[in-house]
């Protein structure tokens, strides 16, 4: 049986419990452990993937079809282990649960209450899987004192209650602001954080506390006494340079030994952190710097896209070279002469996004990387606006466009070569959808295999390979009936789906690296296993980065 850590916040959002969560797994990788780690948000909706990218950030996207929090990205960087659709729930998803059974009439005509049916269902939620795992690290979304909040914490009081003693531990993180005008941190915020904790029956065993000044040993001391852990349990969180530090930083600051000695495991394995040093080597000593520009439609908030900054940093270590993306509205390209933001980058990246605005601005961008020969990545929609520009500006097909942004497509006044995906093949059977389907969970998701052409750019990339897999979000797909045309125009359809009717991945034949993909290899990177395709690209802009 697993031992469970669940992980806290309190006085405010943001402070890092995703990232505190993902280097604690890490550290405990490190000491041999085996670990997985899930995500419980108290919001409404049933997933994110009906969110905005302004409202929540980017959605990541499981093998098994989940769309998540993007913390889940966080876990699976910092541990490796794939996240799968048992490790998030949502409120939205705990009471949608528990009203399909009452409708069913499981609960036998009982009157249906949040104690016990809706923290059952969660406690039901996070047994699952306890047997395969020596630790669970489970994060709840928000902070202490949140209404929402309030079942997720009274089911893991019980959660802890009902495991054997010594199973079950609670991490806290909280802030200690730093009053300028009196020269002081501030540790009442914390008691009073932890108080609220203990109003609701859950005792942390150990206190994270974030702050941008030094935490002196009195401070910790005085945390320890008012908030009921031991001093060595008061752990220093500071700002880091970068986010791949943290386990190195954690464990300087005593954390997985404080965990360890919460669950009273004495003597701990000596930790093997030769991965984290090689990381943080390879970010501290990089050669040279590579400008990639980033042309997409949630630029304002860079969360929207956290996976293909990641996975360009992770690039970047592959190659020893600094990865700078700057981040430039497609909306920006369409105006008069747009194109020249464009200019000295060393690489141009076109990621997902929904919708047409600013599709002309990516279209452009792609047009600008085939005509200048700039190293160019499209991702998803990236890849639909790159056929697109070579449709209209290759094959003659002047009128392209796609049945996403273009109403015009369904009447005839222009050339859908992208269309609205209506059926595919999802493993053994047959998934149908229709454009008036309800939003929520009905793309195409998850993992599926593409067949790569033999000596194609996109097969070199990944060392000779016939068959890749990689993660995908979305409902159009490029019109595989265009192939003919837009191969004989010198754009190459090097990767198919296993039964030939889905392009995968196009690439120019005539172009130093020009490539587009519908799914999204960024969300498999990790920094000691960079993704392919993005350590590739980073090569070919160093290279592009030499010639300027």
């Amino acid at each position: 049986m697993a031992r469970y850590i669940f992980i806290t916040g309190g006085v405010v959002s943001s402070l890092g419990k995703g990232l505190a969560s993902a280097a604690l797994g890490a550290l405990l990788q490190a000491r041999g452990y085996t670990v997985r780690l899930r995500k419980l948000d108290p919001y409404l909706n049933v997933d994110p993937g009906t969110m905005s990218p302004f409202e929540h950030g980017e959605v990541f996207v499981t093998d098994d079809g989940a769309e998540t929090d993007l913390d889940l990205g966080h876990y699976e960087r910092f541990t490796g282990v794939s996240a799968r659709r048992s490790d998030t729930i949502s409120a939205g998803r705990v009471y949608s649960n528990v009203l399909d059974k009452e409708r069913r009439g499981e609960y036998l005509g009982k009157t249906i209450q949040v104690i016990p049916h809706v923290t059952n269902e969660i406690k039901d939620f996070l047994a699952i899987g306890e047997d395969e795992v020596d630790f669970m690290l489970c994060e709840i979304g928000g902070t202490v004192g949140d209404i929402e909040g309030l079942p997720f914490f009274e089911a893991i009081r019980q959660f802890g209650q009902e495991r054997p003693r010594g199973k079950v531990i609670l991490m806290h993180l909280t802030l200690l602001p730093w009053l300028a005008a009196s020269g002081e941190l501030k540790t009442k915020p914390t008691q009073h954080s932890v108080k609220e904790l203990r109003s609701i029956g859950l005792q942390p065993d150990v206190l994270v506390c974030r702050s941008e000044q030094l935490i002196p040993d009195r401070e910790r001391a005085k945390i320890a006494l008012f908030c009921n852990v031991r001093p060595d349990s008061v752990i220093p969180a500071y700002d880091l340079k970068s986010i791949y530090e943290a386990p190195l930083a954690y464990h300087r600051a005593g954390l997985d030994r404080a965990v360890l000695d919460a669950f009273r495991i004495s003597p701990a394995p000596r930790p093997d952190l030769s991965r984290w040093e090689d990381v943080m080597d390879r970010l501290t000593h990089a050669e040279g710097e590579v400008r990639i520009a980033v042309v997409g439609k949630y630029t304002e908030l860079e969360d929207a896209y956290k996976s293909v900054s990641e996975a360009l940093t992770h690039g970047g270590m592959a190659n020893r070279v600094r990865v700078r993306p700057e981040w430039i509205a497609a909306e920006d390209l369409e105006q008069d002469d747009g194109s020249h933001l464009l200019d000295g980058y060393h690489g141009i990246i076109v990621p997902g996004g929904f919708g047409e605005r600013g599709t002309e601005g990516m279209i452009a961008a792609a047009q600008y990387a085939r005509e200048k020969r700039v190293p160019f990545l499209g991702i998803c929609l990236g890849m639909q606006t790159a056929v697109i520009e070579a449709a209209r500006n290759l094959a003659g097909i002047s009128d392209a466009g796609s049945q996403e942004f273009d109403p015009a497509a369904d009447s005839g006044r222009c050339t859908p070569v992208v269309y609205h995906l209506k059926e595919w093949v999802q493993g053994n059977r047959k998934v149908e959808r229709k454009p008036d389907d309800a939003k929520g969970g009905t793309m195409r998701l998850g993992a599926y295999t593409a067949v790569l052409k033999p000596g194609s750019l996109i097969s070199r990339v990944y060392d000779g390979a016939t068959e890749i897999e990689d993660r995908h979000r979305h409902r159009y797909e490029v019109d595989v009936s265009y192939r003919d045309q837009l191969e004989a125009a010198g754009m190459v359809f090097s990767g198919m789906s296993p039964d030939d009717r889905l392009p995968e991945v196009v690439e120019l034949a005539d172009h130093p690296w020009f490539i587009g993909v519908q799914a999204h290899p960024e969300l498999k990177s990790k920094p000691f296993a960079p993704a392919p395709l993005f350590a590739d690209f980073v090569r070919a802009a160093k290279e592009q980065e030499r010639m300027v």
